[in-house]
């Protein structure tokens, strides 16, 4: 979906009933440096809603309206993979804000959005994205989260996106609209409905 475009360019629609478990803002990076050192102390929020500006992502975050990440500038992660994570290497579950993604989602496939546009709904507001490109995990996930976590997330640290439309993200019961049929199996709890098109 191009920048600017609206939800009734997709073709086809499916829907899948999601969770946004939390929103993450931080006005500065905390992973940078040498991991030996330690996170930077910054503050983190995460809040009950965002505002979601087009061609800039989240307002406050670090992300904001940086040249070097419009295509990237908001980072979904489904929860899912952060327990499948832990699970595998044998460790008690991780807190979900370590990984320092935007959005955290439970019921979602993520992978599927790459290369195109999708929507997210939350209490009556819809904010469109294109999925641009996976969120790779950096050596810091060793550190934070547990030795072997780096390696374990590869290829699935979650997605980066473009903002291609304005509004607010809603902590809480969601709606994801896919232009591409995803596998609930590996979205847990979401509901596909027949594809139609969008009015």
């Amino acid at each position: 979906m191009p920048a600017g475009a609206s939800v009734g360019t997709m073709t086809h629609e499916f829907r899948y009933d999601v969770e946004i478990l939390h929103l993450l803002v931080s006005p500065a990076h905390a992973y940078f440096g040498r991991a030996r050192d330690g996170a930077a102390d910054v503050a983190t929020t995460d809040a009950e809603t965002v505002e979601v500006v087009a061609g800039k992502g989240i307002v406050g975050d670090r992300f904001f309206g940086k040249a070097a990440h419009m295509d990237a500038a908001v980072t979904l992660f489904a929860i899912e993979s952060l327990e499948a994570i832990a699970a595998g290497l044998g460790v008690a579950p991780f807190d979900p804000l370590l990984p320092r993604r935007n959005v955290v989602l439970r019921g979602a496939e993520l992978v599927p959005l790459i290369g195109h546009g999708f929507v997210l709904e939350s209490a009556g507001s819809a904010v469109a994205f294109h999925g641009g490109r996976h969120a790779h995990p950096c050596a810091w996930m060793d550190r934070v989260l547990a030795p072997g976590a780096h390696k374990a997330m590869r290829g699935r640290g979650g997605l980066r996106c473009r903002p291609v439309g304005s509004g607010t993200l809603h902590r809480g019961p969601a709606v994801l609209v896919s232009p591409v049929e995803l596998d609930p199996a590996r979205a847990a709890h979401a509901s596909v409905l027949q594809p139609s098109r969008l009015p």
